[in-house]
């Protein structure tokens, strides 16, 4: 693990960024929802707030992957507004057991409690995230989970882009609790910066793995950054040529079809294909809670 802070400039002149003239395409996608409340927001308010954000940027349609334990009266609501907004609902498990420490049977009791819990909606989709991206820890243990999701009818809903936003939002959290003042303005750089990077990072591997920019999708969470944030991620990827596009689309694009051969899952299609082909090279970028706690102190976000 690296624990020195790399500064964000570093990061970017790293990066093959390709002409901001071509257009490149990426979903949104938010895991765990519907999260508790935090201390910068209520649930209800963090949906209000981040349907509202999404309006405002003209993103008409992202996807929520769902922990139906949490399905209580006002937090199905909160998801059956997620779904009336034009968004789509689909399963992510429903207690986000991670199957590499709960074995097949068990996990796949959980899925299917999930499906049986999700509320019958006009915009739920036959799609399913795995827990912490975990596919199985050995071959038999991966494909037994691939066979059982295909003899369902669910979809393994892939992300190309991983991402600690998760993490961001934590630090970001801790922070409140410990009664710090918060500079929103240098959060929202900071939160901004490092999502792009890491879209820059996958996206720069794709085109050497594929040759191409595939049509990809980004795993970010349900919590109050995003909320707070996604209207700016949207600006900046589109003054960065990008184009934001439905889940549906992104998944009809030709890697939908590929299995990788590979139990490096757990960063997503683009490092799994790699790895598939004998890349042994960097595979992640922001993706380590030192490196980004120095980030953010670097940038001094809180005091």
């Amino acid at each position: 693990m690296r624990t020195k802070a790399i500064t964000f400039a570093a990061c970017i002149l790293s990066v093959c960024s390709p002409s901001q003239a071509e257009t490149r395409s990426i979903a949104l996608t938010f895991d765990d929802a519907p999260r508790a409340s935090s201390a910068h927001f209520e649930g209800s308010t963090r949906a209000v707030r981040l349907i509202a954000a999404l309006a405002a940027a003209d993103v008409s349609q992202v996807a929520f992957f769902c922990n139906t334990d949490r399905f209580d009266a006002p937090n199905q609501a909160r998801i059956e507004s997620y779904a009336k907004a034009g968004h789509l609902i689909a399963n992510h498990s429903h207690s986000h057991l991670d199957l590499h420490r709960v074995g097949t049977e068990r996990f796949l009791a959980d899925v299917r409690a999930a499906d049986e819990a999700l509320p019958d909606i006009s915009n739920r989709r036959a799609w399913f995230r795995y827990p912490f991206l975990h596919e199985g820890r050995t071959i038999e243990e991966r494909d037994h989970i691939r066979t059982a999701l295909r003899q369902t009818q669910y979809f393994s809903a892939y992300v190309t882009v991983d991402t600690y936003d998760w993490y961001m939002d934590s630090m970001f959290q801790e922070a409140l609790r410990a009664g710090k003042t918060v500079d929103f303005q240098k959060l929202r750089d900071a939160y901004v910066d490092l999502l792009v990077d890491s879209i820059e990072f996958y996206d720069g591997l794709a085109r050497e793995q594929l040759g191409r920019s595939p049509r990809h999708v980004l795993l970010l969470h349900e919590n109050d950054l995003a909320a707070l944030y996604v209207g700016d991620l949207v600006a900046r990827l589109r003054r960065s040529g990008w184009e934001i596009i439905s889940p549906e689309l992104a998944y009809a694009d030709a890697i939908a079809a590929i299995e990788p051969e590979t139990l490096l899952l757990g960063q997503g299609r683009i490092v799994a294909i790699a790895d598939q082909n004998g890349y042994r090279g960097p595979t992640r970028r922001w993706e380590d809670e030192a490196l980004l706690t120095a980030e953010f102190d670097r940038r001094e976000i809180w005091r």
